[in-house]
């Protein structure tokens, strides 16, 4: 397994696509997955939940719009977005070109 950067300058590991929101892994173990979500205005992420794990957002630049169980949000720079086990949520829309630390503990398998 490679050894991996253990200090990151986050806007220098976004990736963008025309097409669909770009996911790039930052960090993964058994028990944890650090990465990026990276949005041009418009693209979106589906909303889902995650089986015994809970999961956050951190939005590092940009603006979108959260579905988080049956509220939707608007959330920025510096806002964090909590999704714990169970709740269901996703990017209802990238307002802007967008950039998130998302987190997950436990990483997913597979």
């Amino acid at each position: 397994m490679d050894t991996p950067d253990l200090l990151q300058h986050l806007p220098d590991q976004a990736r963008f696509s025309g097409t669909k929101m770009t996911k790039l892994d930052c960090f993964r173990s058994d028990r944890l997955l650090v990465g990026l979500n990276c949005f041009e205005p418009g693209q979106e992420q589906k909303v889902h939940t995650h089986a015994g794990a809970d999961k956050f957002y951190l939005v590092v630049t940009g603006k979108a719009r959260f579905i988080l169980g049956e509220n939707v949000r608007e959330a920025g720079p510096g806002d964090l977005i909590l999704a714990p086990l169970g709740v269901p949520h996703g990017v209802e829309t990238a307002l802007e070109r967008t950039v998130m630390l998302v987190a997950i503990a436990p990483a997913p398998r597979g």
